[in-house]
Order: structure tokens, then sequence, then C-alpha cells
């Protein structure tokens, strides 16, 4: 079985982070978002994953070939030379789709996604229906902000409704997709959107279905949806009873700490927060609801709630930083600094507080 995952564009909605590394290759809870999807990919028995990159492709293709290796599959890059929405890169992989494949079928996944990915029963349910393709669905609260998709009872799809202003459902599409490899020869050659072109024609023929997801989803494709993508991940961690979760008189709610991290235990942490490979964090710190990435520094005193700090930063004593900041990597917060609600991009210092909210510094 094959896969392919749509790594798309520029990860703008993720800056300033994406300056530095592909949007896929950013960390959440101590790995690559990616890595995530292709762990799952690798242990339902996919052993080719092509990976449809339109930037920075030879960072991808590094990483990958790394990660392919330590698996046991093969990970192909698939550049667009030109944006080709959410089919073409389909057609453009097709050959790599099509060959070896006996049972002519392959998933494919929207690299921003991250759920429990129940790619088994995904399997076993498209096998029972037969049909062309089955659409992994999420339940959401406010579905006038999405398109919602509306199945029978067995889950055929009937018709999709683009941001309803009228209650009709609540079920959504989760960016996760199996399907057979006939669907191929409906795709062109060219730019082409999957769910406004390809999903309406093969569900007017009663050949698409959906599976309803029962546990936790989220898009991370920006930084406030990446912090509840992370405390939603790390209360499914916890509920598996997984060693990852962080124990200590230190610790309070869920968190991860990188093996290689060193942590002062008088520093407390939690709830939801991940600390990566190499951070330091010293006494009398205190971080809750945030992701500090791998070789931080956070130096005595500081408080951090609500925000990202990138690869290798430091941040000095007695810091305040909170309301979704994100601090690129290599940067230097100076001692006694507040910080609210800034984007901070690579390599810069901050030496004096920046009180108001949705400052940039550059």
């Amino acid at each position: 079985m094959k896969a392919l995952i749509l790594v798309g564009g520029f990860g703008t909605r993720l800056r300033p982070l994406t300056f530095e590394v592909p949007k896929p290759m950013v960390e959440f809870a101590n790995k690559p978002i990616v890595e995530h999807q292709i762990e799952a990919l690798a242990g339902v028995g996919v052993k080719e994953i092509i990976l449809a990159v339109g930037f920075q492709s030879d960072k991808m293709t590094n990483y990958c070939q790394e990660l392919g290796k330590r698996l046991g599959i093969t990970i192909t890059v698939s550049l667009e030379k030109e944006p080709m929405g959410t089919a073409g890169p389909l057609k453009l992989a097709e050959e790599h789709l099509v060959s070896d494949n006996p049972e002519k079928l392959f998933f494919v996944c929207n690299s921003d996604v991250i759920c429990d990915f129940p790619l088994q029963k995904m399997i076993e349910f498209h096998k029972s229906h037969g049909a062309e393709g089955t659409i992994l669905l999420t339940t959401v609260e406010d579905p006038s902000k999405y398109g919602v998709v509306l199945s029978n009872e067995d889950g055929q799809i009937q018709s999709f409704v683009e941001k309803p202003q009228v209650y009709i459902g609540n079920k959504i599409n989760a960016g996760i997709y199996l399907f057979n490899t006939d669907i191929l020869k409906r795709i062109p050659l060219k730019p082409t959107s999957i769910e406004r072109e390809i999903f309406p024609e093969i569900a007017s023929e009663k050949k698409l279905y959906s599976m309803t997801l029962q546990d936790f989803w989220m898009d991370i494709g920006q930084p406030k949806d990446f912090l509840t993508g992370l405390k939603l991940y790390l209360n499914f961690l916890k509920k598996k009873d997984s060693h990852e979760i962080a124990t200590g008189s230190h610790i309070q709610g869920n968190v991860i700490i990188h093996p290689e991290a060193t942590v002062h235990p008088d520093a407390l942490i939690g709830p939801n927060v991940s600390i990566g490979k190499g951070c330091v964090i010293e006494s009398g710190v205190r971080l809750q609801n945030s992701c500090i990435m791998n070789g931080a520094v956070i130096a005595k005193n500081s408080w951090i709630s609500g925000s990202i700090v990138g690869w290798r930063s430091h941040v000095g004593r007695w810091v305040r930083i909170e309301g979704l900041t994100v601090i690129a990597g290599d940067c230097k917060i100076s001692d006694e600094v507040f910080i609210h609600a800034a984007m901070i991009l690579p390599n810069k210092e901050v030496k004096t507080s920046l009180w108001e909210k949705g400052q940039i510094l550059m």
C-alpha cells in the first residue's frame, strides 16, 4: 500500500517558525509534524510515501531519507514546479502510486492534520463498502466556518455544503482519505481542487463514503491551533497511559519532556507543555500551555504562557511571555522583559518590553 502527503506551499500561517524549516518539519510534541503521519502510515503497512512538496524540497529530501531508513520504508519527494492544488499532486505522482501496488489503494493526508490516525479502521471500512474513496470526517462545534459533509447512515456521501449559515450537520472533512487508484483517471494534469472538483463528481456517482473520527482532531497549521492541538494530543497520550507523559512534584497536568532536556526540579511545568531535545529550564521557571523547541534555554524565574519558543532561543531571567507569542529560532530575550502577543523573527534580540499586542519584530 502507498500514501501521498500534501505538503503544499510556504507555511505562511505558521510564520515565523517556517522561515527556518518547511512547515511539516516544525516540531510538534517533540517530533516533526509530518513524522506523526508517516509513523502512523508505516504502522498499517504503507511501504512507500510520496511527499508533494512546493517549497524547500532539499531540506525535506534529506530529512525523509533518514526517516525512511529508520522506519524501513521508501519516502519520495515530488516537487511541484507550480502550485497544483490538492488533486494535481496525485496526478503528478500517478506512476509512483500505481506501480507495484497490488491492493490498488493509497492514502492521501493533508500535512497539517494531527489526530489519532485510525488508519486500520479506514482500510477495513473502505474494503467493506467497495467504492472508490473514503473520507475521514471530524465533528465540530461551529460548522458555519467549514464545508459540511452530508452522508447516509451507512456513510455514503450525499453532498458537500460550503459554510452553511443554517444548521444542516456538524461533520467536516478531516483531511485524510483512502482511494482506489481508479480515482487518478478522473484527475487532469493541471491545478485542481480535490474538494471542489473531484469529490462532488465521485459523490454524484455514489462512489464516495465517509468515516467519522471518534477521537481528537486538529489542523495545526497556525500558532493558536498548534497549541490547541498540543493540548489535545497530550490528553490523548495521557488516556493511552503513554510513558511519554512526565511525572513528578514539579509537573502539573499533561507534559512531555525530551530525555535529553534539563529541567530544574523547582521549575513548575504544565499543564499542556512540550519541552524539546537539549532544552535547559532553570530554577523558578513557570511554563504552561506552551511549546519549547529543541535547544532553547529558559533562564531563572521566567514565566511563559500560551506561547512558542523556537529552536536555540535564549530567554533571560525574570522574563514574562504571554498572549500567543511566537519566537523563532536563535533569538535572545534580555532579562526582565515583558512580551505580549508578539511575533519575533529569527536571530533577533529583544532588549525592551513589547507591551502592545500584535507587534512583529523583524
